[in-house]
């Protein structure tokens, strides 16, 4: 376990920024917004995370969880969109990947509204991050729908490994720790 321990910490350190965020070149279209989440390390984990977390609460948060983040996410496009500023969007998104880590790490349950609400406003960052990517001479809406659909997919994809290590929860409380501390190397670089 130690070994495990040492080796994943040594990967987080040796970890780059992700480069899914504003500046980092152009995007346009369904396959830029599709490829936008998969293509940061950042939003890969947030979003993981609440399928892991829809998954340890089962039943309604299956879909409640999933469904909140893209809605949400959504409204953080038009606000990125639009130029309506965001104040600390990347340490939002940061502070996301920690924080979800940390309750699959815990593992306890949730009111299903706390629970909604979190993801939610933790999506309007990841939202905002995807809005401001959107070049003005792309279509905004086959981009929204990209990101929108790859999302999904990365919270089914938390939520099928949930699923599969619900009876082996150390596994996804040390899946939720590396999350964590992943997210804190992303903070601070």
């Amino acid at each position: 376990m130690f070994k495990r321990s040492v080796l994943a910490t040594m990967l987080l350190v040796a970890a780059t920024p992700a480069l899914a965020h504003t500046g980092h070149g152009s995007a346009s279209g369904f396959i830029a917004g599709f490829s936008h989440p998969l293509g940061g390390l950042d939003h890969v984990l947030a979003m993981v995370s609440v399928g892991l977390f829809a998954a340890l609460l089962g039943g309604q948060a299956l879909w409640a969880l999933p469904a909140s983040f893209v809605g949400m996410m959504l409204v953080g496009r038009v606000l990125g969109l639009t130029g309506i500023e965001v104040p600390a969007v990347e340490l939002g998104i940061a502070l996301s990947i920690v924080v979800l880590g940390a309750i699959v790490t815990w593992g306890r349950q949730w009111p299903i509204q706390a629970a909604v609400a979190l993801v939610g406003v933790f999506a309007v960052f990841h939202g905002y991050a995807h809005g401001a990517e959107i070049p003005v001479e792309s279509d905004a809406v086959l981009y929204s729908l990209g990101f929108a659909l790859a999302t999904a997919m990365l919270h089914s994809a938390g939520i099928v490994a949930g699923l599969l290590t619900l009876g082996h929860i150390s596994i996804m409380r040390l899946a939720g720790a590396a999350v964590t501390m992943t997210g804190l190397v992303i903070a601070v670089v």
